[in-house]
């Protein structure tokens, strides 16, 4: 099949991180510091990366700013030509390293936010955080970046919706993103503490088409759906290999962020194979291109070419066969899955990210 260069690439320098987040979607088994790929890989990775097409770089983590050689990884990205963001808790986070960065090419800050007040942002980020992330977003106001603020919804913190809106136009952030918790790694984990209840997302509904047309021109809103109580997936990546690639912080190369989590994947290392060879002609992310691995009813459903199956990592997670139907789609034979899910009874204790 025709294979199109890629468009982004989602670099996750490490996994070390100063929160301890309950709905972490980063692998239960994270990368350890002596594994992590060296600067002169990761300059090796972002060279590649642009020769194979890549025009967007996202630096993530964890924690990108614990990453000591960050300003000479932006350097780098940016002088390939690259625009460049910075995916960040906002912790470490001064106006001394931001003026160095985007003096070094930095084009873009995204700040994630647990939730609208100190004590349940503390609560949920497992420290006390929420005023130094108040300080950074005044921070990149003033360096004149724009500013993203990424806030993940779930059943701790759908009630301060309205609140979560307000936050973000205090901070000035030019787009919000209100993302749904998708159950991976340690999310995966808490599902139960997370999953928000289908009165939660009735509430929430309104209070975002509300925000939305009130805010159009001043701030962009995006609002990902919470899919298990969707009736078809999300067109997970625009299809599996089709546009984005993820290296991990010890040199894993995945066709998604969570493809990890499928253990019947044989996944390629940048240490030992070349970035494009990777891309084009691994067996990882030629498993679920096009529709050549489609079984029934995928294969012949009206759907396939807007939301390609769903899933792959939820399929596999949830049946166990990553090339099964995403089971939250209603024609899936395995819709009761999810179901069973969403009926289990009520919430235990969340444990927190370590």
């Amino acid at each position: 099949m025709d294979v199109s260069p890629p468009l982004g690439l989602l670099a996750e320098l490490t996994h070390r991180c100063p929160l301890h987040c309950p709905y972490c979607s980063n692998p239960v088994e994270l990368t350890a510091r002596d594994a992590e790929l060296s600067t002169q890989d990761w300059r090796a990775v972002l060279s590649q990366a642009r020769e194979l097409g890549v025009l967007q770089v996202h630096l993530s983590g964890g924690e990108p700013l614990a990453r000591p050689d960050l300003p000479e990884l932006v350097t780098h990205a940016s002088g390939l030509g690259c625009y460049v963001n910075l995916v960040t808790s906002g912790l470490g986070l001064t106006a001394a390293r931001l003026d160095d960065l985007a003096a070094r090419g930095l084009a873009h800050v995204q700040l994630s936010a647990q939730g609208a007040t100190r004590a349940r942002a503390d609560l949920l980020a497992g420290a006390k955080a929420f005023d130094r992330k108040l300080a950074a977003a005044a921070v990149v106001k003033a360096s004149g970046l724009p500013l993203t603020l990424n806030v993940v919804l779930h059943r701790q913190n759908h009630d301060q919706l309205a609140g979560i809106i307000e936050l973000a136009e205090q901070m000035g952030a030019d787009r919000l993103e209100l993302a749904n918790t998708q159950y991976y790694g340690w999310a995966l984990r808490n599902r139960a503490a997370l999953m928000p209840t289908r009165e939660q997302l009735a509430a929430a509904e309104p209070v975002v088409r509300a925000a939305v047309a009130r805010l159009r021109g001043t701030m962009e809103i995006v609002y990902v759906v919470a899919d298990y109580y969707e009736p078809f997936p999300k067109p997970c990546m625009h299809g599996w290999g089709a546009r984005q690639l993820t290296v991990a912080p010890d040199g894993t190369v995945l066709p998604c962020p969570a493809a990890s989590a499928i253990s019947t994947l044989s996944l390629s290392n940048v240490r030992d194979t070349p970035l494009a060879e990777i891309w084009y002609g691994s067996e990882s992310f030629n498993a679920y291109r096009g529709e050549e691995w489609m079984r029934e009813p995928c294969r012949t459903c009206d759907r396939r070419t807007l939301d390609f199956g769903g899933c792959r990592c939820q399929a596999f997670l949830l049946t166990g066969d990553a090339a099964a139907a995403d089971p939250v789609c209603s024609r899936s034979p395995h819709r009761d899955v999810v179901d069973l899910v969403l009926a289990a009874p009520g919430p235990p204790e969340m444990v927190m990210r370590r």
